[in-house]
């Protein structure tokens, strides 16, 4: 039996901080090789990623998961009270980097997952994709994995994220869906002039408070079947201008959109170009736009999948998990093209902050909850 506990505080010791591998892969590799699982290497460009496959190739049931062990910088060093890196244990919790995202459950699904092929060898396999770049720009990881799968022939059937997705309490909460999310960033470029003559200037700034002013106080929607509304922030504008005399030539600023399954990002686009081009006329400046898309949205129907990883949640901790799309990106929405994907893990309140935290029992449910998911998957 494999303790996931002890998996963790081997996985945190490693110092992985995107897009550094620091070991953790290595580990891991070693210890599923060792189950049995026909483990590759899918290293691109700076980033490690690792395959594994227990079962034959092709087979026509495959359950897969997909999780990461790479951990965002630790900031402050002084202002935590543990070893970000020492996996410390204290009144029932395990402090460090990746306790909560997401290195617990990698080591809850490794061990359940070799547990369950050990002792029930199903008929079908087990695929499991660990990546080191999910916290990073996400260019070489999960996508460089299911790259490598579809030159090689290796297919999932259904797929679980690890992801934490649960606020407050464990199994409160699973997630369907995620919302899209995508960048722009704007330039106006008018002509600089003395503050005192504006006549002979064009401010760029009243045109990109008009173009910021429509773009935020415009309803995108009211939300759909299984997503909140969509929503635009302003996050950034930006002169650079010390000056109280001079009229800036030029004013920057970004604007993210989290949107839901009634849009994609190239109708987005349409719109915020042409929301663009409106302020361009009636200002006389100029208005340069590009974009960043960091993933459309998506949603994996309620069904078979969400009902099973439910079943099972709710089995091992007495809640019904809500079906969600809320909070961020995730890898799943590269895995989502693949095949149907759902992603449940910890209680997610301490990930990314000082002194993040698992409550070490909560590993242990969780390893339970995975192993109940594959053992119901197969039979």
């Amino acid at each position: 039996m494999i303790n996931p506990e002890h998996l963790t505080a081997e996985l945190v010791r490693c110092a992985s901080v995107t897009p550094t591998e620091g070991g953790a892969l290595t580990l891991l590799e070693g210890l599923l090789t060792n189950a049995g699982f026909e483990c590759h290497r899918v290293d691109r460009g700076d980033v490690c990623n690792l395959f594994a496959r227990w079962g034959a190739k092709g087979a026509a049931k495959t359950f897969g998961f997909n999780g990461h062990t790479d951990v965002v910088p630790i900031g402050n060093a002084d202002a935590w009270t543990a070893d970000p890196f020492g996996a410390e244990i204290r009144d029932g919790w395990m402090y460090g980097r990746g306790t909560t995202d997401m290195k617990s459950g990698v080591a809850a699904f490794a061990a359940a997952a070799i547990d369950f092929v050990t002792n029930t060898p199903p008929d079908g396999a087990v695929i499991i994709t660990i990546t080191g770049d999910e916290e990073g720009d996400a260019i070489d990881g999960t996508t460089a994995i299911l790259d490598w799968m579809e030159t090689n022939s290796e297919r999932m059937t259904d797929c679980l994220v690890g992801e934490p997705t649960c606020p407050d309490h464990m199994g409160e909460m699973m997630k369907i869906g995620r919302r899209g999310s995508m960048t722009a960033y704007f330039t106006v470029t008018g002509v600089q002039g003395h503050s005192a003559y504006p006549h002979r200037a064009v401010n760029p700034l009243p045109a990109m408070a008009r173009l910021l002013d429509v773009l935020s106080n415009t309803e995108l929607d009211q939300g759909t079947d299984h997503f909140d509304p969509s929503t635009l922030a302003v996050v950034t504008i930006d002169t650079g201008n010390p000056a109280n005399n001079v009229i800036p030539a030029t004013c920057k600023a970004t604007v993210n959109i989290r949107f839901n399954d009634a849009h994609t990002s190239a109708e987005l686009t349409k719109w915020l170009e042409n929301q663009a081009q409106l302020v361009e006329k009636s200002h006389d400046v100029k208005i340069d736009m590009t974009t960043k898309v960091s993933g459309e949205s998506f949603i994996t129907p309620p069904g078979l999948l969400s009902d099973l990883v439910s079943q099972a949640v709710a089995l091992e901790t007495n809640r019904t998990p809500a079906l969600s799309t809320s909070g961020g990106t995730s890898d799943a929405r590269f895995v989502q093209a693949h095949c149907p994907v759902v992603e449940f893990g910890l209680v997610g309140k301490t990930m990314h902050q000082v002194d993040e935290r698992v409550e070490v029992a909560q590993i242990h449910q969780l390893k339970s909850i995975y192993g109940r998911i594959l053992r119901d998957y197969f039979t």
